[in-house]
């Protein structure tokens, strides 16, 4: 038969009783609060009772958490001496841990620690990047074992899906292009060199870098949470228990497939910025098309054509790599995958802006 529980009360004492005739009902903590108010001592009373299931421990265990906190006796005679070391474990184990506080640190020590946690990050990267470039070269060798479909999958992600995304923001930055110089050339009353300015600023530079930041919102994430969450689950670990290299498996179909597809959708960016320029040149300055065409075709440059194709290709590998190294390196928990999606993106976006600083200034003194 199911055992049940009741409560009974002798002045300020509370036997919890157990007996195959009676049943639960859900407590509410209100009831409980009231069941151990006013008690100094809790004791128990087994009547008719030769089983126990998890229900009377649930209930048990309710009970003396609600007066765990009231210095209130509890006399264990009546329970089995397993049930009694399993309650007061349970009874010991915060289901909600605080955060552990850190003790005060002078300014010194926390500068040090910092420099630590900084130098284990650089030595992780350092790691990372290795394993990486290995895969890779496993791969030119023809050795490595990542499977075509990754691959395939991985293009068709970063690929046609993210055409829609990337035209639409290189319109409007063409179109932003095409107004704020308008404002200015207008005073010189040079509003036909518009078409000149948004056909090197996208092709140089802006087609690159905008490509960049809406592929490390869009792709870099997916790789940092795809990859976390695999973690999580414990997949990673099923991976490398079978033998796999998961820089081959994970990281390296997902770094080749950005960095194929980035130079593409950058050319594609290009040539929607300079359609969003047009748009205003044609509508709000009164250029006609096969103007607006003629001085384009002038400003293009094949030097500032490959120097916005590298830097796509460098961009897409910036993105590939972080993405995959926080989604490898993430905690354990959904907490972690949100963190690593997180810092996947705002990694990727300064890195790029740093690197694009670097490259101008190089170009520059290079003269391309």
């Amino acid at each position: 038969m199911p055992v049940g529980i009741c409560f009974e009360k002798q002045h300020k004492k509370l036997v919890i009783v157990v007996d195959e005739n009676l049943c639960n009902a859900t407590k509410s903590e209100r009831f409980l609060s009231e069941v151990v108010a006013n008690i100094d001592e809790i004791s128990f009373n087994f009547r008719n009772s030769d089983g126990w299931n998890s229900v009377v421990a649930a209930e048990i265990y309710e009970v003396l958490q609600a007066a765990k906190n009231k210095n209130i006796k509890i006399i264990w005679d009546n329970l089995p001496k397993d049930w009694v070391r399993m309650i007061k474990l349970a009874l010991e184990v915060d289901r909600k841990p605080s955060k552990e506080k850190k003790d005060n640190m002078s300014a010194l020590e926390k500068i040090g620690e910092w420099g630590i946690e900084q130098w284990q990050s650089m030595v992780s990267v350092g790691v990372f990047l290795r394993d990486a470039t290995a895969a890779l070269g496993r791969f030119l060798m023809g050795k490595s074992v990542m499977r075509r479909i990754d691959f395939d999958l991985a293009l068709e992600d970063c690929g046609y899906k993210a055409v829609g995304i990337v035209c639409l923001i290189s319109f409007m930055v063409g179109l932003i292009l095409a107004f704020v110089g308008a404002l200015q050339l207008k005073m010189f009353g040079a509003q036909i060199y518009v078409a000149s300015l948004v056909a090197v600023g996208m092709i140089r530079i802006m087609g690159a870098i905008m490509t960049g930041v809406i592929m490390a919102g869009r792709t870099g994430a997916s790789y940092a949470a795809t990859i976390g969450t695999m973690k999580v689950n414990e997949e990673i670990d099923a991976l490398k228990t079978m033998g796999l290299n998961e820089n081959e498996f994970l990281v390296l179909p997902r770094v080749l497939s950005l960095v194929v597809a980035m130079p593409i959708l950058t050319m594609i960016a290009d040539i929607v910025g300079i359609l969003g320029g047009a748009f205003v040149a044609v509508l709000a300055l009164d250029i006609s098309p096969v103007q607006y065409w003629n001085y384009s075709v002038a400003a293009f440059g094949l030097k500032n054509f490959w120097v916005g194709i590298f830097h796509g290709f460098v961009y897409a590998f910036i993105i590939a790599v972080t993405g995959c190294y926080y989604g490898i390196n993430c905690d354990r928990d959904a907490d972690g995958v949100g963190k690593a999606t997180t810092k996947s993106v705002v990694t990727s976006i300064v890195i790029m802006v740093v690197v694009t600083g670097v490259l101008t200034v190089v170009f520059q003194a290079l003269g391309v």
